[in-house]
């Protein structure tokens, strides 16, 4: 069995830099991991492929990267029963409290972990996946315990 994959989705081109620093981590896991660009509003019917057929394609967690509406970590868990971690990005006058307050109220039956604003959440997102990922995977536990023996010590 192989380990399952992390789908990576943003809204747009402008969010990979922030959601790159998830990608760094999964990959020093050696979690594979794939990042697609797809809109919830400017392309709902790509998202929602993405969605549905992630679990097929051997994804075991999804992580989106939303700003504004932040739309996106709803839309993609309301087309999936894999876990949907929402990282929310500063792109708005209102220094993503917008983002924030949209993925942390997702409505009942439509679950969305929420994590912190911006890189500090790209990282604790890719963490977190992880973390689901290591509950059946020895490999994984593994290398998040020695990622996290290296964090105290830096």
């Amino acid at each position: 069995m192989s380990t399952p994959k992390v789908l990576i989705i943003v809204g747009s081109k402008s969010d990979l830099e922030v959601i790159g620093k998830a990608v760094e981590v999964l990959q020093r896991l050696q979690i594979e991991v794939s990042l697609e660009v797809s809109s919830a509003h400017r392309q709902p019917e790509r998202t929602r492929e993405l969605a549905q057929t992630a679990r097929q394609k051997g994804y075991g967690v999804v992580i989106c990267g939303a700003g504004l509406s932040a739309a996106l970590p709803g839309v993609v868990a309301s087309y999936t029963s894999l876990p949907v971690l929402g990282v929310p990005l500063a792109v708005s006058e209102l220094g993503g409290l917008d983002a924030l307050l949209a993925i942390s109220q997702m409505p009942r039956g439509i679950p969305v972990g929420c994590l912190a604003l911006g890189g500090h959440g790209a990282v604790n997102a890719a963490l977190l996946a992880a973390r689901i990922i290591a509950v059946t995977d020895k490999g994984v536990q593994q290398r998040l315990e020695e990622y996290r023996k290296q964090a105290e010590q830096s």
